[in-house]
């Protein structure tokens, strides 16, 4: 799969732009600040319908702009499709297949598939456990298109489930008897429906894990011969909603077994939220379900957040990417491969290894701010990226 046309109105800093790509490797070079990122920005947006980032789509819409539309040729083998993405900040949303009447949004997710590769991804190793679940729930999408709905739905029940624990503290405060059995009733209803959207999640993400360990492992022997193993560990708030990951690793409290199907998870979840009632009663939020859970990254004997090296660090990052890589192209349909200014930030070794490694993809865009950033493994089609134009060379 690889996109052939990609052309964008009032996105970012670009007007108009239309850059017509080829299968094999693109560079965009340019300095800092010109609009590089934002080609690949878009590409990566018609994949996942977010930014790596920005968490809202306002600032993708051009200053002075009511709107922004990212349109996108795409060819997997011997079919082509037409996509467009109309962004509406404060408003819906909007999309095209094939210029044909509107769709969902994430109707036209699984058309387009990246895998992408930024400074960002040293959140995955030292950032916060939202980090690793996005990681996470992106990949699970990427594989299966329909968990957009299921993440819907979870996002959903969760937030109204919030908003009614919110008012019964408020109450509980105030000394209101508003938290009668009638409230409790209608918890009781939010919570079967937020364990049932969470169990499929949770045994989705359990999934995922097994899938990609050993691709990781192999991807991280690759780019740091003789410094793992790496180890990917699940951390669930069902089985510990007040453990933190660090205690969790050291007690085993946390682990969920990825025995367990998706109705012992759903019972698992439910137990685990009426045991922590009181708590949530009390502080007015959920404590419990996948928005509460980590995925704790182990490095030899030890975890690698707060233990592991930037250089060590780069290289986990790296491989949890190429392991998504390897287990997306493994079902089918080749992800297209974006390296977003990544170069830049390795060293010699690791960026000629990393280069290897990729340079056989079937599409691979790359950003850099000068030529010498790109390896030269990786030839092909080069833009020159400056105020505001995009020009091949």
């Amino acid at each position: 799969m690889h996109v052939t046309h990609l052309s964008l109105a009032d996105f970012r800093s670009y007007a108009r732009v239309e850059v017509p790509l080829d299968p094999g490797v693109t560079s965009f070079v340019g300095a800092n600040g010109q609009g590089k990122t934002n080609l690949v920005e878009a590409v990566g947006y018609l994949a996942t319908l977010a930014s790596h980032r920005v968490s809202s789509d306002a600032p993708l819409v051009r200053a002075g702009a009511d709107r922004a539309v990212i349109r996108a040729a795409v060819t997997q083998g011997e079919r082509s499709q037409l996509i467009e993405l109309e962004l509406n900040p404060g408003k819906s949303n909007r999309a095209r297949i094939n210029r044909s009447s509107q769709v969902r949004p994430r109707d036209v997710l699984g058309i387009v598939r990246t895998v992408l590769f930024a400074p960002e991804d040293l959140a995955l190793i030292k950032g916060d456990p939202g980090d690793r679940r996005r990681f996470l729930d992106e990949l699970v999408t990427a594989r299966s298109p329909r968990m957009a709905g299921v993440r819907s739905d979870y996002e959903r029940v969760l937030k109204q489930r919030n908003t009614l624990l919110k008012s019964a503290a408020m109450a509980r405060r105030h000394g209101s008897a508003r938290t009668g059995g009638a409230d409790l009733s209608t918890l009781d209803v939010w919570d079967q429906h937020l364990a049932r959207a969470g169990a499929e999640l949770l045994w989705q993400r359990m999934e995922l894990i097994r899938a990609i360990q050993p691709l990781a492992d192999k991807a991280y022997e690759a780019l740091a011969p003789g410094g793992g193993p790496i180890a990917l560990e699940y951390r669930s708030s069902a089985s510990a909603p007040e453990a933190s990951p660090d205690s969790a690793r050291e007690t085993g409290a946390g682990s969920v077994t990825g025995a367990q199907g998706r109705e012992e998870l759903y019972a698992l979840l439910l137990s685990a939220l009426g045991g922590a009632r009181k708590q949530e009663m009390e502080r007015g939020v959920t404590l419990v379900g996948p928005h509460r859970d980590d995925l704790v990254l182990g490095l030899g004997r030890l975890p690698a957040k707060g233990y592991a090296s930037h250089g060590e660090s780069w290289s986990y990052a790296l491989a949890l990417r190429l392991a998504s890589y390897d287990l997306l192209r493994s079902e089918g349909n080749e992800p297209v491969l974006v390296l977003d200014d990544v170069f830049a930030e390795l060293d010699a070794r690791r960026r000629e290894r990393l280069a290897e490694l990729v340079a056989p993809g079937e599409q691979v865009l790359v950003t850099a701010a000068v030529d010498d950033d790109v390896p030269g493994v990786l030839a092909g089609a080069r833009y020159t990226v400056a105020e505001g134009g995009v020009a091949r060379v």
